[in-house]
Parts: C-alpha cells; structure tokens; sequence
C-alpha cells in the first residue's frame, strides 16, 4: 500500500522541557492546540485530540526531545494501519525547533496533514506560547 510522509517544522517560543510538558499533558494540549485532548504521559500511553478527531498510542519518549506515537484520524478507512508521528524537539535561538516527521499517511492525504498541523498545531502553540512570556 503507498502511503505519503511529510516533514513540517517551527520555531516555538518556550523552551523545549515546556514545549514536550505541554504536548504530553491532557490540559497543556489542550491549552496549546485550543482544542480538548486527553494524554496518558507513559510509553503505551492512549491520546485522543480535536474531540477525538485524532488518537493513538505513545511508543517512544525521549524527554525534552522526542515523542513517537502511532497516529490515525477517523478520516482513515478502518483497514488503513496506523501512521507514525515523530516530534522532535531541539533548542533554538528563539525557543524551541518543533520538527514533524509524519510517515505512512494513507496516500494523496500528506499535503491536507501538513496543512493541519501548520493551521492547528504551529499557529496556535506559536500564540499561545508567545501569550505566556
């Protein structure tokens, strides 16, 4: 099956311990995304996000650095796998280098979720952390 992969990046203004506390905290997500989202902060941990639009399970975590987790919408037919999502973390001038590595995207729908995590994750974490300084 022929699946797409996008990579998309941001500079976010905090650093990267308040960026990776935030991504893995139910109330942090939420606050961050402006949407509802429930996190379990463990390896095997369950997510859901944009009132359960989104879900997984956490499957690497590397504190202040990396979170891998299986990654689906209820956009994905229910024999497509699920994709895998990569954030990766790294100290910038300004704050913190956000990078998404997001593989095995049911193909045709990589530029639609590039466009989402732009439009829902970067733009709304870039205010909302800009809002806390």
């Amino acid at each position: 099956m022929k699946t797409d992969s996008i990579k998309a990046s941001a500079v976010i203004p905090a650093p990267p311990k308040v960026v990776y506390a935030a991504w893995m905290n139910s109330k942090g997500h939420g606050d961050m995304t402006g949407s509802p989202a429930k996190v379990s902060a463990r390896i095997g941990g369950k997510f859901t996000a944009w009132e359960g639009y989104i879900s997984g399970v956490t499957r690497e975590l590397k504190p202040d650095r990396l979170i891998r987790q299986t990654w689906r919408t209820t956009d994905f037919q229910d024999d497509e796998p699920d994709s895998t999502l990569e954030v990766h973390l790294e100290k910038a001038a300004r704050g913190t280098r956000v990078t998404l590595v997001h593989t095995g995207i049911p193909s045709g729908h990589g530029p639609e979720y590039k466009k989402g995590w732009i439009d829902f994750y970067f733009v709304p974490m870039k205010k909302f952390f800009k809002a806390k300084k």
